[in-house]
């Protein structure tokens, strides 16, 4: 039990994380497909952080981890830019624009990592290698029953997404700021008629979920991967965009759903190891998550209230 919930925990965090970028850019008004594009290349940057530091710093690798965790916020961050002008600055389609960004991701990654290795090491391979993170444990509350696990071998980068994500519920609803954006996704016209500006607050929503979907790059690359590769584009981001529908754009319901698809991929991974299967045969088991997910999409998909003006292309003469 233990187990599945330590490695729940690790999985579910940075894809909480990623999913609270896709609220913040949807509930602007704006459709977000691209957050697997933004992960991917946020932990481009925060990989090529770590190798270009390396000699540097030496062997202080928890001082790395924060920065590569800052330049993979930095680098979504920017990247992102490219779907907020063309979206917002161009109007293009908010869906074709977040594919776009998508593929691109994934080229750009690919040949600037082989670039990257051949100049430094003379050998073109894909793969930044980087590292696990290490772990720690709270003494005292961790030794009780089940929910002590919750505090065992914990990733730095779970606090650092709590603390985050808290601060993320806060803006969301408690702020100006955080009222404009939902009005944008309601109703921008009315924003607009208050003396708001749309498009700055999209985009600026659009940064905010590029910096979260970054941040949860590095952390899969720090705790699942250990390197950076094109295989950090495993589904995730597309997982996440399901994980905030199914949580109906809303942060603390997100969370809960992001928690049952985090256990759900642990406890299949641990069925597998209990029961001895082979490669082949427990494939199958992993993609639990999902399953679960698609299911739960097709049965309570009809209570959703997406935001009212989401995908729709603001135009202020229009109103």
């Amino acid at each position: 039990m233990d187990m599945i919930i330590i490695d729940g925990m690790s999985f579910a965090m940075p894809l909480f994380i990623m999913a609270v970028g896709g609220i913040f850019c949807e509930r602007s008004g704006v459709t977000m497909l691209a957050l697997e594009g933004l992960q991917g290349f946020g932990a481009f940057v925060g990989a090529l952080a770590v190798i270009l530091l390396r000699p540097v710093l030496g062997d202080n690798f928890p001082l790395m981890i924060y920065i590569a965790m800052a330049a993979a916020m930095l680098g979504g961050m920017v990247y992102s830019l490219l779907h907020a002008v063309l979206c917002v600055r161009f109007k293009a389609g908010q869906t074709i624009s977040g594919v776009v960004v998508n593929i691109l991701s994934v080229a750009l990654t690919a040949f600037f990592t082989s670039v990257i290795n051949r100049a430094l090491t003379g050998s073109a391979t894909n793969r930044f290698q980087i590292g696990v993170s290490h772990r720690f444990t709270v003494p005292g509350i961790s030794g009780i029953p089940v929910f002590g696990a919750f505090f065992k071998n914990v990733y730095p980068f779970e606090m650092i997404i709590l603390v985050l994500a808290v601060f993320a519920w806060y803006l969301f609803y408690k702020t100006r700021f955080g009222l404009r954006l939902r009005a944008c996704g309601d109703n921008p016209h009315s924003l607009d008629a208050a003396g708001g500006d749309v498009g700055a607050t999209r985009v600026k929503a659009i940064m905010i979920t590029g910096a979260l979907s970054g941040l949860a790059g590095m952390c899969f690359a720090y705790s699942i991967m250990a390197n950076f590769s094109p295989s950090i584009y495993m589904g995730y981001g597309y997982l996440s965009i399901a994980a905030l529908i199914f949580g109906n754009w809303e942060i603390l319901t997100t969370f809960a759903v992001c928690l049952f698809i985090g256990f759900a991929k642990s406890s299949g991974y641990q069925l597998c190891l209990v029961l001895g299967m082979s490669s082949n045969v427990s494939d199958l088991f992993l993609i639990l998550p999902y399953v679960l997910t698609l299911l739960s999409l097709v049965f309570f998909s009809k209570h959703n209230h997406p935001p009212r003006a989401i995908g729709q292309i603001f135009d202020k003469g229009s109103g």
